[in-house]
């Protein structure tokens, strides 16, 4: 099975290891990248590693990045003798694993080749190899079981869209669950489904969703003034923050946006494209539109605040939490679009209300979590939106018990950190 996966994977590597060169070279990263990917180190690299222990965790993008974070804070507290080593398949997760205090080392994760996998583990050596959600990726899987080191998936899903497919190639995956040694399920449904998949019964437990352990610092009022005055945000407006946003829900909330500022509304808007690549396209539909733009990058050289009526375009990584504790209200894209949703906890935690479209598939449990406890507004088009925010502008207080409500949900939620390292500690050597 794993040399016709190989075979598979290097028919693939012609077209995607071009397009890596080329991406990267577009973004001047693409010695570094592909080499890595590769399973070449720099002797800096590799004299980090040298003699130490390490443990591997692993995380695909953005959104499990953030995720990992209670449990990177927990690891590096616990395990501080060990080299914390994050890997990332995405570049926009490898830039937010750059800023993690928690993190001694951040890798791309290696191509999923047989010879790449045996080279990279021979090279870092970890004592554990921690997976957060659900990435199986067969070689580097079967790699680490063979040089016995522990694998253990945190934070699993399994989601509507993706069960049916793992059904059915059940014969193929059943044989790389049986090298998990550990299976940290977020729900009873995702436990249920990854034993239907194939995973020992003994080896899977449901220890909750790692999202509702995320902390912040608060931001008291002397900070918000510095931080209002930093980004020039208009005197007295009221903080539109629509985050992580997609092609096709731009559109829907600038209509939104102009709708409300020509009626009145005291509103300034930050939007915040969930791929920053993406700001340059957003920038000219933006301007397209009549609309005064100044971008994230930019705005040391601004000299007075935005008028009202103008956006804010965040072409940065990073500071969606700050952009959020500035907020009076916020919107969490990928949902009024067919993509599945992205984390509103995010907005909970720095007790904002929250609204969203109805595509939250990738977030299932934790979006109804907030609608059976008023802590989140769902909206199914335009004309929602349009009604929601109009609502909640003019609601003060609304603004407010909703924001608690979700930040309320968190606290009660709270606790997969502790439960998930429970199976961690009795893992690792």
């Amino acid at each position: 099975m794993y040399r016709l996966y190989d075979l598979v994977l290097l028919a693939s590597a012609a077209v995607l290891i071009p397009y890596y060169l080329y991406r990267g070279w577009r973004r001047g990263k693409a010695r570094r990248g592909i080499r890595e990917r590769l399973g070449f180190y720099t002797a800096g690299q590799l004299a980090q590693v040298a003699g130490r222990k390490v443990l591997w965790v692993h995380a695909v993008s953005v959104g499990e990045t953030r995720a990992a974070v209670p449990l990177l804070k927990r690891l590096k507290s616990l395990y501080p003798e060990h080299l914390l080593v994050l890997s990332n398949v995405t570049e926009t997760g490898r830039q937010i694993a750059r800023d993690l205090r928690e993190v001694d080392l951040c890798l791309f994760f290696p191509f999923d080749l047989s010879w790449v996998v045996n080279r990279v583990l021979r090279q870092v050596r970890p004592d554990a190899v921690i997976i957060v959600e659900t990435e199986i990726w067969p070689n580097f899987i079967h790699g680490a079981s063979r040089a016995g080191i522990p694998v253990i998936l945190v934070n699993g899903r399994i989601s509507d869209r993706s069960f049916p497919r793992y059904c059915l190639a059940r014969r193929l995956i059943v044989p790389i669950l049986e090298q998990i040694n550990a299976f940290c399920m977020q729900t009873e449904l995702d436990a249920q489904r990854i034993v239907t998949m194939g995973a020992r019964l003994e080896r899977v437990l449901v220890t909750g969703n790692l999202k509702f352990d995320m902390q912040v610092h608060p931001v008291d009022s002397a900070e918000r003034e510095r931080l209002w005055n930093t980004f020039h945000l208009p005197p007295g407006a009221v903080v539109w923050v629509a985050g992580s946003t997609h092609p096709g829900e731009e559109e829907i909330i600038v209509s939104v946006y102009r709708e409300l500022v020509v009626s009145g509304e005291p509103l300034f808007l930050i939007l915040v494209p969930r791929h920053p690549e993406r700001c340059r396209a957003v920038r000219e539909m933006l301007v397209g539109q009549g609309f005064g733009v100044g971008l994230r990058s930019a705005l040391e050289e601004r000299r007075s605040p935005f008028p009202p009526g103008e956006i804010l375009l965040v072409d940065t990584l990073g500071e969606m939490l700050t952009f959020y504790a500035l907020a009076d209200l916020v919107f969490v894209g990928g949902s009024l679009v067919p993509v599945g949703g992205h984390n509103v906890l995010e907005a909970s935690i720095m007790e904002k209300p929250v609204v969203f479209g109805s595509y939250m598939h990738n977030f299932k449990e934790i979006s109804s979590l907030l609608l059976s406890e008023g802590a989140g507004l769902m909206v199914d088009d335009r004309l929602e939106l349009l009604g929601a925010v109009r609502q909640l502008l003019a609601d003060a207080a609304r603004r407010t018990a909703i924001g608690r409500a979700g930040a309320g949900l968190l606290e009660r939620n709270a606790g997969a950190t502790d439960k998930t390292m429970a199976v961690i500690d009795r893992l690792v050597p």
